[in-house]
């Protein structure tokens, strides 16, 4: 018998496939299938999240206060002597040099009392001189026994009395001349007017307290900022650290300057502790002006190539309860007793805990960190469970807040 192939047979055909590869591609389909069914699922859990990149970098701790801008050396200028104003020599912004005169009172007052000390001073003279001679005669008296010892112990006190009226009316001409000599007000120093308080034909007044006329600050190319911080910030403030400033003047310009000092002396206002920080600032420009009011930013702590994490993020409270908690080697090594971080010998800082959410293969992740510094925006994080390209949670989706907080008839189904 004669073997026959399909080929002999005319109305026959040869199958499209065989078996085995419909058998793989079926597979195939099958696992294709499966791979965009878990794609759509991750994409759906990732967009019911808005999520951020960790990453690392630098990060800043200021403190702010707002101050006022003085000059270093600012000096009161006043009168001594009471009198009416005859005439001024400089004005506001006037440059003046140590000793130059600034203004005169009248002195007509001043000038005769100083002739009638000289008066008194002549009549002084007369007198000791009238005491000298009764005391020479009484001694020659005496020596001739005309008089008694009594009359010339008399004669001798008269002109020790005379003497000491000679000096008294000496030390009242002194007086009267430097009063006189007040009656012209000279500068201290050398510097600027920034203030005058007085016009001429005005009548100053020096009793108990001497009135201001002028002030003169010594030196406008450098100031300093006395600025009030707060109680809870005053801790970090060190001598030398570094400040930015802003004023209204120049708004979109930053100067810098240097703490000087921290007064120890507190300010109560309202049961508000506040403490004064001096800033020194350099003012070569001369646009500083006295009076003009600083917006102080003081760093008092900075790290380098961090991870930083949104502060967004540590207030984040998930709403669902499908959450993978932290293991327990995790609990035990980042947490101190008392629920505190406990850190690395590498990162041992005055830390405190948080808690953060990671998006892993679809599952939310709760994660125990360590927190660092802050610039009230970003905080530094510490911990072994996560690491920068993480994705942690910031926040739910605007779509997933908005079906919510909508009732049970209103909600949205969002299907991918």
């Amino acid at each position: 018998m004669t073997s026959r192939t399909i080929e002999d047979y005319p109305t026959m055909k040869k199958p499209f496939l065989s078996s085995k590869a419909l058998i793989t591609i079926s597979g195939g389909i099958i696992a294709a299938g499966l791979l965009i069914y878990w794609l759509i699922v991750g994409s759906a859990q990732e967009q019911q999240y808005r999520l951020h990149v960790l990453t690392k970098g630098d990060v800043s701790q200021t403190v702010s206060a707002n101050g006022t801008i003085n000059p270093v050396t600012l000096v009161s200028v006043g009168t001594q002597v009471s009198g009416t104003v005859k005439k001024l020599y400089v004005d506001f912004n006037s440059k003046v040099e140590k000793g130059q005169i600034l203004l005169e009172l009248d002195d007509a007052l001043l000038s005769a009392q100083q002739k009638q000390s000289l008066a008194n001073v002549q009549n002084a003279h007369a007198s000791l001189d009238l005491a000298t001679a009764n005391e020479t005669r009484m001694r020659s008296l005496f020596a001739q026994e005309f008089v008694s010892r009594q009359e010339l112990d008399t004669a001798i006190q008269s002109k020790q009395s005379a003497e000491a009226q000679l000096k008294l009316a000496q030390a009242t001409v002194e007086k009267d001349k430097a009063n006189l000599a007040y009656s012209v007000i000279r500068s201290p120093v050398s510097g600027v007017v920034v203030d005058r308080s007085v016009d001429v034909g005005q009548t100053v007044a020096a009793s108990l307290q001497t009135p201001t006329l002028f002030k003169i600050a010594q030196d406008l190319s450098r100031m300093q900022i006395d600025a009030n911080f707060a109680e809870a910030d005053i801790g970090n403030i060190r001598v030398g650290l570094p400040a930015h400033f802003t004023v209204d003047a120049f708004p979109n310009r930053s100067f810098n300057g240097k703490v000087k000092v921290v007064r120890l002396n507190p300010t109560t206002v309202s049961n508000v502790v506040t403490y004064d920080v001096v800033i020194n600032v350099d003012n070569p420009d001369k646009i500083l002006l006295p009076g003009m009011t600083a917006y102080v930013t003081i760093a008092v702590a900075e790290r380098k190539d961090v991870l930083l994490v949104p502060n967004a993020a540590l207030r984040y409270k998930p709403t669902s309860t499908d959450i993978q908690q932290p293991s327990a080697n995790q609990n035990t090594d980042s947490q101190k007793p008392g629920g505190r971080p406990a850190g690395t010998a590498k990162t041992k800082r005055d830390d405190f805990s948080g808690r953060l959410y990671v998006l892993d293969k679809g599952v939310l992740k709760l994660v125990n960190v360590s927190l660092g510094i802050t610039d009230n925006r970003n905080t530094e994080i510490v911990s072994d469970q996560i690491k920068a390209g993480d994705q942690i949670v910031v926040g739910e989706s605007l779509d997933t807040e908005n079906s919510q907080s909508g009732s049970a008839s209103t909600r949205r189904v969002r299907f991918f």
